[in-house]
């Protein structure tokens, strides 16, 4: 194997910690982190000191769920975690990781707020009452259901490339659903890359 193949595939030996709270309504995320194979996967149950102790003994975080822009909400499933399972908190721990993730609604303002970096949605709809609040009265709930599937199997089959090959392939492949999705466009336009070496936020308008 040579170097050049190396670099791309780094994230291949990177140890991964998934933060993702039981929740039924956003199980399609867990296609995302399927294919790998060096991971741990935290759904609750742990407090926030082990939290900390978890990041730091591993390399990258996928976080997933619902959230606002204070951070990942706790849904109930950690015991002293209060409203939000990831915050503020975690930021010094957060920025010395690479190749985060963070997938929930209104992550962009928390990690542009917090100097963090890594692959991130804006508002994000996954579910109808959402579409129906932003004004998208969708009358085909599969509509929804196959952006959910979509994303989230192009983001699974990208999750050991680097980030920035990641990101530009997500908006290459889900802008062809896009096109007959209105969900999935709405999506795509809130889909964000920050990369610290070129201290920039990269967003789908860039490409």
């Amino acid at each position: 194997m040579g170097s050049s193949t190396i670099k791309a595939y780094i994230s291949l030996y990177m140890r991964a910690l998934i933060v993702h709270p039981k929740d039924k309504t956003t199980d399609f995320l867990k296609t995302i982190y399927a294919p790998i194979q060096d991971k741990t996967v935290i759904t609750g149950g742990v407090t926030k000191s082990e939290l900390r102790k978890l990041i730091e003994n591993h390399d990258r975080v996928i976080m997933l769920g619902h959230g606002t822009p204070i951070g990942l909400l706790s849904v109930g499933q950690f015991p002293d975690a209060g409203s939000y399972v990831i915050d503020y908190s975690y930021t010094d721990l957060l920025s010395s990781k690479k190749g985060n993730i963070f997938i929930w609604c209104y992550a962009d303002q928390f990690v542009k707020r917090n100097g963090l970096n890594g692959f991130f949605s804006g508002m994000f709809i996954s579910e109808f009452g959402e579409s129906f609040n932003l004004g998208y009265y969708v009358a085909d709930r599969n509509l929804i259901k196959e952006s959910n599937e979509c994303f989230a199997s192009i983001v699974s089959q990208n999750i050991h490339q680097p980030l920035v090959v990641m990101f530009e392939n997500v908006l290459q492949e889900y802008r062809i659903l896009g096109k007959t999705n209105p969900i999935a466009q709405f999506n795509l336009e809130r889909l964000f890359l920050s990369e610290r070496k070129r201290n920039s936020v990269k967003s789908f308008f860039s490409f």
